[in-house]
C-alpha cells in the first residue's frame, strides 16, 4: 500500500517529537500518530471536515 503521510508544518522536525499524520487513500482519510504508525484511524472526508469545523468553533476546547 503506497501511502504518502503528511504532517502539519507546525509539527516539530525533532526526531523525538510525535505528531499526528494524515493521508488520503482510496477516498478515505487515514490518521496515525508518528510514534504508533501501525495504529491507523480511517474516516471520510465529510466526517473529518465536520470534526475540523467543530474544532475551529471551539467545541473541543474543554478537552485540553
Amino acid at each position: 500500500m503506497d501511502i504518502h503521510w503528511r504532517k502539519s508544518s507546525k509539527s516539530s522536525d525533532d526526531e523525538d517529537s510525535n505528531c499526528l499524520e494524515l493521508a488520503e487513500h482510496n477516498g478515505e482519510i487515514l490518521m496515525r500518530e508518528s510514534d504508533k504508525p501501525d495504529v491507523i484511524i480511517r474516516t471520510t472526508p465529510a466526517l473529518l471536515r465536520a470534526f475540523l469545523d467543530g474544532a475551529k468553533q471551539g467545541e473541543f476546547d474543554n478537552l485540553t
